[in-house]
């Protein structure tokens, strides 16, 4: 688990393969934030002196995003942006500035050069014949229908515009935690006279947040695929999207013909989307579960207290000093831990649901299944460019850490209990497998099977003051099951 909150840099860490197991030192000494090393939060920033690449003006500095190179003709913009900042009175976020930042980082291109570009009517085209045949085949290895809409061919552009709703559901109580804890440094006698300056550090705050999720995302729209690449729903219910540009990067030296790349990309975007359509709990679960960890959250701020009582407005760089010193490093408190491990969990399952059934599906179709499925494992399992860059975003490692675990236990199911067995499984969150079960598959394959029917039956009767009318009338019983018993 990261001990890294919201917006801060991440230490380097070891890539682990599907098992969760270390595979060796990582490369290029840098974390997920990418930029500065573990010590400097502010590193992503590219403060003067805080190390990010290239400083001032530098293309990873949001700052020259908003400001430019700060010459002399950029200052009045510089000032209007800074007012700005301090007029925000809105949540813990500034999700304006964000936009902003996101769209011009879209603008200035990947660092390969590639710019973002719109959509046109071939490319939609082959994305919504992509996903049409890729839901045919899916019909074949789930009982969960299909959970797409519609189809979308999107922009890295677009894909910043639709998926910004459910970067605020994930970042807000991170962000308000620990904006929280950083008004709560003044002692209480000072509190009631220092509204003015408690409100300027929120705005500045707000602003600050907004800036490093901006780049974030921003750096993410260019290199994501589709709208679930992290497990998490983070485009509109119902619409699968693929973002050709980006599966155009994806796809090469990968030796793979790129037809079959779309199609194998669009067959896990559309098994993504039966699971979280046909599974209503899921969502929340897993958002509930971020929304725990930030709860969980407990700022250290004694170090704060020090250095505001200290503080010489003259040196400035003493506050950057001291804040890279790791001022703000959360407790692994009781609450954190066990809502990491229901995210780790669940995230697992849904990997390895969707690994299993895409490979049920591809296997017999392409060519390149074995190594399109092996890549996508490796790009997933051993902290990708979206797991890194959400672990900037609120301080969790989003990594399937279970993930070749799980897609056999999926697997296993299958031949043991058939498909409606398998899925049959996700009707109620305890009937799913636990981290346990996850150790031991085979116990939990032929194991007797949970049967939450009379369960529900009771819940309903307690509730009516009677018998379940409901299936006296011959409708749908709490279980989800018709009178066929499917």
């Amino acid at each position: 688990m990261s001990d890294t909150p919201f917006g801060f840099g991440l230490p380097p860490e070891e890539p682990e393969d599907g098992d969760g197991k270390k595979k060796g030192p990582a490369g290029g000494g840098q974390g997920a934030g990418g930029q500065g090393g573990p010590g400097n939060p502010f590193a992503g920033f590219g403060l003067p002196g805080s190390g990010g690449p290239g400083g001032p003006g530098g293309g990873d500095n949001p700052f020259a995003a908003m400001f430019g190179s700060l010459n002399p003709n950029d200052l009045g913009a510089a000032f209007q942006q800074l007012g700005q900042m301090l007029s925000y009175e809105g949540g813990p976020v500034n999700w304006d500035m964000a936009k902003q930042i996101a769209r011009q980082t879209v603008a200035q291109g990947t660092p390969d050069g590639t710019k973002d570009a719109s959509i046109g009517p071939a490319e939609r085209s082959a994305v919504e014949e992509a996903v049409r045949l890729a839901d045919i085949w899916l019909d074949g290895v789930t009982s969960l229908p299909s959970g797409a809409n519609t189809a979308v061919a999107w922009s890295r552009a677009e894909w910043v515009e639709a998926t910004l709703p459910a970067w605020q559901q994930l970042v807000d109580p991170v962000a308000e935690r620990v904006g929280t804890a950083m008004g709560e440094v003044l002692p209480e006698e000072m509190q009631s006279v220092a509204g003015p300056l408690i409100g300027m550090m929120r705005s500045m705050g707000g602003a600050m947040f907004g800036q490093q999720i901006g780049q974030a995302v921003g750096v993410l729209a260019g290199e994501v695929v589709g709208s679930t690449d992290i497990g998490l729903p983070l485009g509109p219910a119902g619409k699968a999207a693929l973002l050709p540009l980006n599966v155009e990067a994806f796809s090469k030296d990968l030796g793979v013909p790129k037809d079959e790349i779309r199609l194998y990309l669009a067959l896990r975007e559309a098994a993504h989307q039966r699971l979280f359509a046909h599974v209503p709990w899921l969502r929340s679960h897993m958002f509930g579960a971020v929304e725990g960890y930030a709860r969980g959250i407990k700022v250290d701020t004694s170090k704060l207290e020090d250095v505001v009582g200290q503080f010489d407005p003259s040196h400035p760089e003493e506050l950057q000093e001291a804040l890279q010193q790791g001022m703000f490093q959360p407790e692994d408190t009781p609450e954190q831990k066990a809502a990491l491990a229901r995210l780790e969990t669940a995230l697992a399952l849904v990997e390895g649901w969707v690994d299993a059934v895409v490979h049920e599906a591809a296997k017999p179709r392409l060519s390149g299944a074995d190594a399109l499925r092996e890549t996508l494992r490796r790009r997933r399992a051993s902290g990708g460019p979206a797991e890194q860059t959400f672990a900037t975003l609120i301080g969790l490692q989003l990594r399937p850490r279970r993930l070749r675990d799980a897609s056999r236990l999926w697997a296993s199911l299958t031949d043991a209990r058939g498909v409606d067995g398998r899925d049959r499984l996700w009707e109620h969150p305890d009937m799913l497998p636990t981290a346990s079960d996850l150790d031991d598959p085979d116990g939990f394959v032929h194991h007797e099977q949970a049967d939450f029917s009379e369960l529900d039956k009771m819940l309903g009767e307690a509730a009516n003051g009677g018998p379940d009318l409901r299936k006296e009338e011959g409708g749908n019983g709490t279980d989800g099951k018709d009178d066929t018993g499917k």
